[in-house]
């Protein structure tokens, strides 16, 4: 294990924390879990390691992603081959798999994560996807939850939705929902919480996070500023990105576009947003 600076292990510490807060409410979140584990071999907790790497085989399982259960698994019997947990888990899913004989073949997919097919975790090697995520900034998503679930009325939502224009501002762009809390129409806690539950993603209490503002400065401020999005951190070729609107597909497309490193993107409160990001890009 490389030796770890005060600092750096005191970040690890904190990334620790704050992700087995998201596990804890969204314990499918794998790419979260991947997160906590690496954060754990980093640190030599070879315990933790072993079972944050039962709980990522456990939400592929959920996913029906079997052959990617599998595979953690095995990583875990190179090192521990006895592991009586591991050869029950993996049984079962043998049994799992023999049920499905004669069936058309299981795809190995997300299943119910919205976040395999919204914008929350983009393919950096898709350019089909980067193609369909034009023009599309999540106002119908948006839309669906507020005004179809009767929550905002269609005149409201229509005057308060604001798309930006080509011109980079000098300031951030207001999240809707900061804008929907600040003219009366909803409050940030209702808002959050519906937009949370139907993108099933991680919330990251930004304001307690450390942030890597050097990594931010690294991505253009104009599609930060725009979009109201930021990088906040990286765990090795993942970079973590705050968003308070995460159905906005062009956001991603152009972030992406930005670096070869895969965008893990978490929810979080818009004014916390909008300070950090006045921070970073002062």
């Amino acid at each position: 294990m490389a030796t770890l600076s005060p600092g750096e292990e005191s970040q690890l510490r904190q990334t620790i924390e704050m992700f087995r807060l998201i596990t804890q409410s969204q314990p499918i979140d794998y790419q979260s879990l991947e997160i906590l584990k690496e954060a754990y071999m980093k640190l030599g907790l070879q315990e933790d390691v072993v079972e944050t790497s039962k709980r990522i085989a456990k939400a592929y399982v959920q996913l029906g992603q079997l052959s990617s259960a599998i595979m953690e698994y095995e990583t875990i019997l190179q090192r521990f081959p006895d592991d009586p947990d591991v050869r029950k888990a993996l049984n079962e899913i043998e049994n799992k798999t023999n049920s499905f004989a004669g069936r058309s073949p299981m795809p190995d997919s997300a299943g119910g994560n919205a976040l395999a097919t919204e914008p929350g975790k983009p393919r950096a090697d898709s350019h089909a996807a980067k193609a369909g995520a034009e023009a599309d900034d999540g106002k119908a998503a948006m839309q669906r939850i507020f005004v179809d679930g009767k929550h905002v009325n269609a005149a409201d939502f229509g005057r308060l939705w604001f798309t930006p224009g080509a011109e980079p501002g000098m300031q951030a762009n207001e999240p809707f929902l900061q804008v929907m809390a600040d003219k009366g129409v909803m409050g940030l806690d209702k808002s959050l919480k519906l937009v949370i539950e139907r993108a099933r993603i991680g919330y990251l209490p930004l304001d307690r996070y450390e942030l890597d503002n050097e990594l931010g400065k690294s991505f253009p401020r104009a599609i930060c500023l725009k979009w109201c999005i930021l990088p906040f951190d990286r765990m090795s070729k993942s970079v973590l990105v705050a968003t308070a609107n995460p159905f906005n597909k062009q956001a991603a497309a152009e972030l992406q576009a930005a670096t070869p490193n895969r965008l893990i993107w978490y929810m979080t409160s818009p004014p916390d947003l909008v300070k950090a990001l006045k921070k970073v890009f002062r």
